[in-house]
């Protein structure tokens, strides 16, 4: 019997009664792991000779996990999926993964992203693109591609991710899967290469909704080495799931659900809002009130610009210790500057290359208040939006991107322009620091589609709550695409 493909409490179980040992486990994982290597090219590394650990009360003991390889493990590869790092092993551990290890978990790879979180394709990480595992044609989207696709093709019952504007709910979202960024500092960010440091945030890939609360409640807590981390002690994700929602109020926005708003709509995305509409159909069968509101569409037009000019800029400044100097592949030249030159123009990707040109154009002295500053202004206006929200619903329920996982060739998949607000959204989670998770709702031509669950900060628990009772009156709990079955 197979046991990777299940979730967290059945493993556990199983543990516990001797129906499956640790070792077991890993021999299922690891082999699981290449299996989908050579399909999808989701692992950095892969540790084969994984150690097991003892069973304990912890739910998570004893069983396999992936960690996006952007998180620094002790004495372990840890590239960021770049060049620039590709032969980097630290002398320490993220204190994510740290809290993990506590808890008896077992990591068996290191996943794939793009370079340095900075993508939404898996499509830029030094080892090549990583694909579907429901279709190999299509991408898992990113940063998180390669934790989405292990979860997904059932290597493990979750991986660690990290998502500064989208990267892990919208690869969870076109793999079928679940994945959820808790509030800004719930889980501490030392240990995870920076990107974006005011929009970083920590959080996992799972199957089920009880599963990214059980791992959260273990990656959680205050860190004197995060001065952002804050005391989540008396928050008990798991144990607050009861699935009792009547009375919880949801709006969805007008400007972004309205099939109305897409004049040049294909049928994907026409399907996608219909499917989004019955779940709404759902929510409100649960006893949940569910009310349209309008939001500004110039502040929502402003949203991916926004995200582009913060973004870059924080990224800019954050890598800006990528030298070839303190740590990396030394560049050639005769002196250090010509040596960075030369590290910096072989090592990153044309896509980085871009990201830091517009960071350092933004930044600049002349440039800074029209750009940047003016960025930082929208910003808050859209996290305020947010907020007024918030005063009077408990989530802001919306559907993720504009249908199933986009083709890598993107030959068919061309969108009119007005979709990109319903690309975007994900990024205001980002700009509050707001709880957020997506869950899969659908499924498109055998594709899978998702909705996503935004509350206020620190209302982790009645995010999840509702996400939870939502995904127990819908059919896609737990489900995988078997790796034996990959196209």
């Amino acid at each position: 019997m197979e046991y990777m493909d299940k979730d967290i409490l059945t493993i556990h179980k199983a543990l516990i009664n001797k129906e499956v040992t640790v070792k077991e486990l890993i021999e299922e994982s690891l082999k699981k792991s290449h299996l989908v290597q050579q399909e999808c090219n989701a692992f950095v590394t892969i540790m084969d000779d994984a150690k097991e650990k003892d069973v304990t009360d912890n739910l998570l003991s004893g069983i396999p996990y992936g960690i996006k390889d952007n998180y620094s493990t002790k004495g372990i590869l840890s590239t960021g999926s770049s060049n620039t790092l590709k032969d980097y092993v630290p002398f320490f551990t993220a204190t994510a993964i740290k809290n993990l290890e506590k808890a008896g978990a077992i990591a068996v790879n290191k996943t794939v992203l793009d370079e340095f979180g900075m993508g939404g394709t898996g499509t830029t990480g030094h080892t090549g693109i990583v694909t579907n595992p429901w279709d190999k044609t299509r991408m898992c989207a990113g940063s998180s591609a390669g934790s989405a696709a292990a979860v997904a093709a059932g290597v493990y019952p979750y991986a660690t991710g990290s998502d500064t504007g989208d990267s892990i709910r919208k690869p969870a979202a076109y793999c079928g899967i679940v994945g959820y960024k808790p509030t800004y500092g719930m889980i501490s960010r030392y240990g995870l290469f920076a990107f974006a440091s005011s929009l970083d945030h920590c959080g996992v890939l799972t199957r089920n909704v009880a599963d990214a609360a059980i791992v959260t409640d273990n990656m959680k807590g205050i860190d004197k080495n995060d001065m952002t981390s804050w005391d989540s002690k008396d928050i008990k994700l798991y144990e607050s799931l009861d699935n009792k929602v009547e009375g919880k109020k949801l709006c969805y926005i007008k400007e972004i659900c309205d099939i109305n708003m897409y004049p040049n709509a294909n049928e994907e995305l026409k399907q996608h809002l219909d499917n989004f509409n019955k779940s709404l159909e759902l929510a409100q069968s649960l006893g949940m009130e569910i009310e349209e509101v309008s939001v500004d569409k110039k502040l929502l037009d402003a949203l991916a610009s926004v995200y582009v000019v913060i973004s870059c800029a924080e990224a800019t400044s954050n890598m800006s210790n990528l030298t070839g100097i303190i740590f990396g592949p030394r560049g050639q030249g005769n002196n250090y500057i010509e040596m960075m030159k030369d590290y910096r123009t072989k090592g990153f990707s044309p896509l980085i290359k871009r990201r830091f040109v517009i960071g350092s154009y933004v930044l600049q002295a002349q440039n800074k208040d029209r750009y940047f500053h003016n960025a930082q202004r929208v910003r808050r206006l859209l996290v305020d939006e947010w907020n007024k929200l918030f005063e009077k619903y408990d989530a802001v329920i919306l559907p993720v991107g504009s249908g199933p996982a986009k083709e890598l060739n993107n030959s068919k998949n061309m969108l009119d322009e007005n979709t990109q607000i319903l690309e975007e959204h994900l990024q205001i989670g980002n700009f509050g620091g707001f709880p957020s998770i997506t869950i899969p709702n659908g499924f498109i031509n055998n594709l899978p589609v998702a909705l996503n669950i935004t509350g206020k900060c620190y209302d982790d628990a009645n995010v999840l709550n509702i996400a939870s009772a939502l995904e127990n009156k819908m059919n896609y709990k737990n489900q995988t695409s078997s790796i034996k079955e990959v196209k």
